[in-house]
């Protein structure tokens, strides 16, 4: 059972920024889709950013230049680069993994990070 752990979350002001991090238990990032989730309380779950097994990488509308999404596949991590911190995304973030982007909501999750911008 692969296991994900988030971690860099916190308390920061708008403008600030943060790192997200998501260790794997095992060997995952380099052979699977990985993505970042958020979801803040009373809305959905969003895909904030993803990138696949080859690289390619998608950002939401909401968070494109501000956000960059990477991996190091020799420490099994994910990462999220979060520049320009904004209130609204203030969020309990999540990391995901699977086979493949279609599939990564049905894929491996962590157990969440919480993020809060003030204003």
């Amino acid at each position: 059972q692969v296991q994900l752990v988030e971690s860099g979350g916190g308390l920061v002001q708008a403008g600030g920024f943060l790192r997200l991090s998501c260790a794997a238990s095992e060997s995952i990032t380099s052979n699977n889709a990985m993505g970042w989730y958020r979801q803040a309380p009373g809305k959905e779950r969003n895909l904030v950013a993803s990138i696949s097994s080859a690289g390619s990488t998608y950002y939401a509308d909401s968070v494109k230049g501000r956000f960059t999404i990477s991996r190091d596949n020799t420490k099994n991590t994910l990462y999220l680069q979060m520049n320009s911190l904004k209130p609204d995304d203030t969020a309990m973030y999540y990391c995901a993994a699977s086979r493949t982007i279609a599939t990564l909501q049905r894929g491996y999750w962590g157990q969440g990070t919480q993020v809060t911008v003030s204003s």
